[in-house]
């Protein structure tokens, strides 16, 4: 049997390594310091344009735009995660006449602008106000607010049914194996076994697709909806004050970062089985 006969004297930690100063390194300092300039300037601008007086008319307006913007996007995507359900088994499905049904709904939806679609159904069917009131839907399709939030639910339902879709097919084809060796029956196994892994897969695409609603629910300003943006088009319309943009855009970042901590929490407290 070997055994030590000198201990290694304690060595220095090893000098870092010097690293050059390239053009790449110097633009990307450049770059930093002019948006921290260009954010210094935003903020001395706001603090030396502060208007108590415009802050205490249309402070309340605001708050009242961005509870419907935030009531627009929880609605949508609340009602559009129901929808996106039977359109991610309908992609799934091996009947070709369903699949293409749901292929060309989510080709349509992902495909074209949110406002053209807002457009189509706030104007587009107005056309048809005598067939609506025969069915009794026009008190529903004559509301702004209820046609924006139409537009946002079937919009964001094309993408969450293609994100619930790649989630359930990334699930390993063993689990349900093991699932049907075991006797479980198909639902069961799906809503305890395949659902929860599939879940956890498209918790930060459904981040994404949430966090792109918010921005893009914008959009119902242009159809008379007062949300965080319509009441800011009001506030410049009787200010000409270019700040008004400048609070809506602060507004609509602090929700966005707001729920980016929200939903990397949820990511973090899912998948602790998960981090070695």
């Amino acid at each position: 049997m070997s055994h030590a006969q000198t201990l290694i004297p304690a060595q220095p930690a090893p000098k870092q390594a010097h690293k050059p100063i390239t053009v790449a390194r110097i633009t990307g300092y450049v770059v930093v310091a002019l948006w921290s300039l260009l954010a210094a300037a935003l903020i001395a601008m706001v603090v030396s344009g502060w208007d108590p007086e415009k802050f205490t008319r249309y402070g309340p307006r605001y708050l009242h735009g961005l509870y419907t913007t935030i009531m627009l996007v929880v609605i949508s995507v609340f009602f559009g995660a129901i929808l996106s359900l039977p359109l991610a088994f309908a992609r799934m499905s091996k009947n070709k006449v369903i699949n293409g049904i749901a292929y060309c709904y989510v080709y349509v939806f992902r495909g074209t602008p949110l406002l053209a679609q807002l457009f189509l159904i706030y104007y587009g069917l107005g056309g048809f106000r005598p067939q609506l009131e025969a069915v009794g839907l026009w008190w529903f399709f004559r509301d702004a607010w209820y046609c924006g939030l139409f537009a946002m639910t079937i919009n964001t339902a094309a993408y969450q049914a293609e994100i619930l879709r790649g989630a359930i097919q990334s699930v390993p084809r063993g689990q349900h194996e093991a699932a049907a060796s075991l006797g479980i029956h198909k639902i069961v196994a799906f809503r305890k076994i395949i659902l929860p892994q599939a879940l956890i897969v498209a918790l930060r695409p459904y981040g994404n697709e949430i966090i792109l609603l918010i921005k893009g629910s914008a959009v119902v300003a242009i159809i008379t909806v007062l949300d965080l943006m319509g009441e800011t088009r009001y506030a410049f319309s009787r200010t000409f004050d270019y700040q008004t943009y400048l609070w809506a855009a602060i507004f609509y970042l602090s929700m966005v970062e707001a729920l980016r901590h929200l939903w990397a929490w949820i990511e973090r407290r899912l998948t602790r089985h998960l981090k070695r």
